[in-house]
């Protein structure tokens, strides 16, 4: 019969030092009831995951849930402890060793790293102490370039994504991530790895553990799951969080590979875990609901994928496919599936492009007019630039914002008084269309470029 145990939860008080605990149901309980919730009051509800809290797994696991971007956990064996997962921040890394430090002062004997992306690798050098750990990745692991050609590009559109310039009053959260993280000491603590796999699994024991670390390409193609067999506990990386998967993010990167990523979860949810850890966002507990919620993450995965090559065979458009692609009922109506990060026509327009590139088989689409003749043309035939004008204040009125965007950028791109009058048209639809949104980065996106539509008009 498979062991089961209550997540207890510390919480760090700053001020009261208080301990308290928790039941499961607890943990999901603000989960529940949200049929009559807006998107925003959702949003700000989800905020509940991000907590500054360390959470006992199991009688020797700990995780550290808000502290920055991502968890880091602390795994104590026999003779020492190991580490998955290090944060983005040093500073931050500083915060949970110390709370690790009450729990055990065991030497850290390894440290292992689900992936390459920064907010969980930044903080290494503060838990390595001078210990010399082993530190454990795939071979092809591959820390995101951070210089480049496109890196500019990526640093704007990232700091619109994670709402970095937003203010306290406009931001919830980053959708996996609390509204702010730590800055002092960013990717500063990174270490490279000293043992890599390039097989499938690599297992071995670390303090008295038994470990496997297992291949799972999917968010990134060097992401890896550990599995500890003997405790039932499942650490899944950025493959698995209490949101929609982020299988294309805004910000901007290379293909993530979806079927590749399906695979991965439905390998997870046949290990009988009675204990997962996600990467982001709070644990699971119980092998039930550990294994429904991962078939289930990689049939959402799996069905996006499907919809989206079969809507391509029928010579179905991005634009066409984002309109018919969705997740069953079945699937939209569970919790950790709720597009808080992720997004399904996101996610429909990345295959697209990852199979069949920019060009979506139109061909009035080869060779299309410069941006700035088309929207000479749209307003001519409104009858000019007044009367384009006020059918934009009309669709604001009606409470249209997506047509306000698409109508206001014509009128932008052709300068002059009108697009003063439509950028400030613009800049009311975002602040509406993020209202609506329970997608954190595309809230935060809106908000950030109506900020930065504001500014300009402060300069004009």
């Amino acid at each position: 019969m498979k062991k089961r145990s209550i997540i207890k939860t510390i919480f760090v008080g700053a001020i009261s030092g208080c301990v308290a605990f928790i039941t499961p149901s607890a943990v999901a309980q603000f989960e529940s009831g949200t049929d009559d919730l807006t998107p925003t009051e959702l949003l700000e509800q989800h905020s509940e995951q991000f907590k500054p809290e360390i959470i006992q797994i199991t009688e020797n696991i700990y995780t550290a849930v808000g502290y920055d971007g991502s968890n880091a956990s602390l795994i104590v064996g026999e003779t020492g402890s190991f580490i998955v997962d290090t944060l983005r921040a040093t500073s931050a890394a500083e915060v949970v060793l110390a709370e690790f430090k009450k729990i055990t002062d065991k030497p850290i004997e390894a440290i292992i790293y689900t992936h390459s992306h920064g907010d969980h690798i930044g903080g290494a050098k503060v838990f390595a102490q001078d210990f010399n750990p082993v530190i454990y990745a795939r071979s092809n692991f591959a820390p995101e370039i951070r210089e480049s050609s496109v890196i500019k590009a990526r640093r704007v559109r990232g700091a619109r994504q994670f709402g970095r310039n937003l203010s306290d009053d406009e931001i919830i959260n980053r959708g996996i991530a609390p509204a702010r993280t730590p800055t002092v000491g960013v990717g500063e603590g990174f270490l490279p790895p000293t043992e890599t796999f390039g097989d499938e699994k690599l297992a071995v024991t670390i303090a008295g553990i038994q470990v496997e670390m297992v291949a799972a390409p999917g968010e990134t193609d060097d992401q890896l799951y550990v599995w500890l067999p003997e405790l039932e506990v499942l650490f899944s990386g950025d493959n698995f969080y209490r949101a929609f998967p982020n299988l294309y993010a805004i910000r901007g990167t290379p293909y993530r590979d979806v079927q590749q990523w399906a695979n991965s979860v439905a390998q997870m949810s046949q290990l009988g875990a009675d204990y997962l850890v996600p990467g982001h966002t709070r644990p699971i507990t119980g092998e039930p609901e550990i294994q429904e919620a991962l078939a289930n993450y990689s049939a959402a995965i799996q069905t996006v994928y499907e919809q989206t090559i079969a809507g391509i065979n029928r010579g179905l458009t991005p634009d066409e496919l984002v309109q018919e692609v969705q997740l069953p009922p079945e699937l939209a109506s569970q919790p950790y599936l709720i597009e808080f990060y992720g997004a399904v026509p996101w996610a429909v327009r990345s295959i697209f492009t990852g199979y069949l590139g920019w060009f979506d088989g139109n061909p009035a689409n080869l060779f299309a007019l410069p941006p700035e003749a088309e929207a000479q043309r749209m307003v001519e035939l409104a009858g000019g630039s007044e009367l384009f004008l006020a059918e934009i204040k009309t669709s604001l009125d009606q409470e249209d914002y997506q047509w306000v965007l698409q109508l206001a950028d014509h009128s932008i791109r052709l300068g002059g008084a009108s697009a003063v009058e439509a950028k400030k048209l613009k800049i009311q639809a975002l602040r509406a269309l993020a209202e609506q949104q329970v997608n954190a980065p595309a809230r935060n996106y809106y908000l950030s470029v109506a900020n930065e539509l504001e500014a300009e008009l402060e300069t004009e």
